[in-house]
């Protein structure tokens, strides 16, 4: 490796980790993690290293912080930059880049540990098989096979992408996304404040509402059953239990303490900082469910936190927003609603993946 590239120590302003976390800009911030390329951060400050070249960590055990970087770029400590001599210059792109890499962790898998680290030294020593044409490196046999490679991915990528969508589409209902007449009407009428709106208490549309039960995290046995708590991320689902406790039935609708309003089709549990909103006698279909979730989430949006937290036993009076007909909740309407504005959703996933996929053609020279 030391006859292609030189190692010199990355670039890099006196930073506290804080404050490249908290960085703003487009100029990456490189660091020695062998995730997302390397890339730590953004900033605004000058790049200090130029791109098109190689990053590497000197304290890991291997290659896996070995990156191509394609942007000029501000290092982090400890970080290397490997740049290609004048002979690889005029030749050096991601794709040679990419069998350089590539060449070099086969030539050093299983050598290094923590007590014998990746350090310069061994970069400089590392030795690398290349391809060889008149006893020079085949710089365009290494550039057509990764981007042939590339190429072979991509189109996998777009059939496993399209398979999945049509199983999705097929076992969702939606496998025609054009909306109905009925549809189109539903969703016109919506947005042409057409419909009949009126305030309906939780109560009266839940005969079972219910808060959740304390269950400490070092309580929490692995398992299978989903035990939600309050929060977004992973719309609540904090861990996966096998305590028998607090089981609710799925057809459900969480609202945490922060008024954080989750529909559920599944079995699951809930702690104490969870209300469960349910009917046993009324038997509401999916799109009901949906059409109340999002009205529940209107409803306490902004309203609590945690010097004021919800509690189901308090959310009995809230109301919630229902289209009405004839003095009654217009479930019909909501049904034709709820699938105008999936259909609308999964239309708008389409297209943007179909945009996603022409681009990374588009880069990949296809």
């Amino acid at each position: 490796m030391g006859d292609l590239f030189e190692f010199v120590p990355s670039k890099y302003y006196k930073l506290k980790n804080e404050e490249i976390l908290s960085s703003v800009g487009k100029i990456p911030l490189i660091s020695n993690s062998s995730l997302n390329n390397g890339v730590m951060g953004f900033s605004e400050m000058q790049p200090l290293n130029k791109g098109n070249s190689i990053t590497c960590s000197d304290t890991t055990c291997g290659t896996d912080t070995m990156f191509y970087q394609k942007d000029d770029f501000i290092g982090y400590s400890h970080v290397k930059h490997l740049i290609p001599n004048s002979i690889m210059l005029k030749k050096f792109n991601k794709y040679v880049a990419s069998f350089i890499i590539s060449a070099c962790r086969t030539s050093v898998s299983d050598k290094y540990n923590y007590g014998f680290k990746y350090n310069s030294e061994a970069m400089n020593a590392t030795i690398i098989r290349l391809p060889m044409h008149n006893n020079n490196i085949d710089f365009e046999f290494m550039e057509t096979f990764i981007a042939e490679l590339e190429a072979q991915r991509i189109t996998e990528l777009e059939a496993q992408r399209i398979a999945e969508l049509e199983a999705y589409l097929t076992a969702a209902g939606l496998k025609d996304y054009k909306l109905t007449a009925e549809e189109e009407e539903a969703y016109e009428k919506f947005n042409d404040n057409e419909i009949i709106f009126n305030g309906i208490c939780f109560k009266n549309v839940f005969n079972k509402i219910v808060q959740g039960r304390r269950l400490k995290k070092e309580d929490q046995q692995p398992g299978e059953i989903p035990f939600v708590m309050s929060g977004v991320t992973n719309n609540g689902v904090a861990n996966y239990i096998s305590n028998p406790i607090a089981s609710f039935p799925k057809n459900s609708i969480t609202v945490d303490i922060f008024g954080n309003t989750f529909y559920r089709d599944y079995n699951f549990g809930a702690g104490d900082d969870t209300g469960v909103y349910w009917n046993d006698e009324t038997i509401y279909d999916k799109s009901a469910m949906l059409f109340f979730a999002s009205a529940m989430s209107k409803a306490t949006a902004g309203k609590f936190s945690y010097g004021k937290k919800l509690r189901s036993s308090q959310s009995l009076e809230l109301k919630m927003m229902l289209p009405i007909r004839n003095g009654e909740i217009d479930y019909a309407f909501m049904q034709t609603f709820i699938s105008a504005i999936q259909k609308l959703v999964i239309k708008d996933v389409v297209a943007y993946s179909d945009r996603k996929m022409t681009a990374t053609k588009q880069a990949a020279g296809m």
